[in-house]
């Protein structure tokens, strides 16, 4: 009798078992929401594959996130052949003024939007005064004291119309074969990290900064005259 009567529970927990699984299978995976599309530059929350518990929503204006693009510096990635013959290469700014003023309105609002299992991804893209369509792209999230800014190209400049077999298709109009770029935060005091990622789906370079964004802005004069309504149009390199 002992072992008829498991029989029941034995289904029952069979059961739920299988429903729990399906319910699983059939959750819908969520959608990235747009903040802000113009031509092929886009600005928009997605799914954060590096954690699950960002500091999100976040309050940011947007002269702050302005005056946090500014510090961020890149410069080509030489090796020791290269350096030897024409030394290292100069640091300039990863964010113009006009590409500032362009992404720190959608920024602000994208993480003024986002849950604690999202990130804000950003794409830069115009054509240049000689054709050719120049990129820049990265991610921003925020843990703590910490603001995290991945980079995947800075300036990377390739021809308009390119075959999408060679690119990311998470990460439209990329290149495959970038030029590689260092970054770094001036001024560093405010840098608690920098590191180079790689994944294996993702040929694309990744260049993380981990910025003590709260102490750089109590001590940084902030950035006045953004508007994230400017037109966007490129200067010269």
């Amino acid at each position: 009798m002992t072992e008829l009567s498991a029989w029941p529970l034995r289904a029952l927990l069979l059961i739920a078992g299988i429903s729990i699984i399906t319910g699983c299978a059939n959750k819908p995976v969520p959608q990235p929401k747009s903040i802000y599309e113009s031509g092929l530059s886009t600005v928009r929350l997605e799914q954060d594959p590096d954690s699950m518990s960002n500091s999100h929503p976040s309050t940011l204006t947007a002269a702050e996130v302005g005056t946090l693009l500014r510090g961020v510096r890149a410069w080509e990635r030489r090796n020791v052949i290269h350096r030897l013959f024409v030394g290292e290469a100069d640091r300039t700014r990863a964010f113009r003024n006009e590409e500032i003023a362009l992404l720190a309105g959608p920024l602000s609002k994208a993480l003024a939007q986002s849950a604690p299992t999202e990130r804000v991804f950003f794409h830069l893209s115009h054509a240049t005064d000689q054709g050719d369509e120049e990129t820049t792209t990265g991610w921003i999230s925020i843990r703590g004291p910490i603001l995290h800014l991945t980079i995947s190209g800075v300036h990377d400049r390739h021809s308009p119309g390119p075959d999408i077999s060679k690119y990311d298709r998470q990460l439209p109009n990329i290149p495959e074969a970038s030029v590689l770029h260092d970054v770094t935060y001036e001024p560093e005091e405010f840098l608690a990290k920098s590191a180079s990622k790689t994944r294996f789906w993702a040929p694309d370079q990744r260049e993380e900064l981990e910025i003590r964004y709260r102490e750089a802005l109590s001590a940084l004069p902030i950035q006045p005259g953004l508007d994230p309504g400017r037109t966007f149009k490129p200067s010269q390199p």
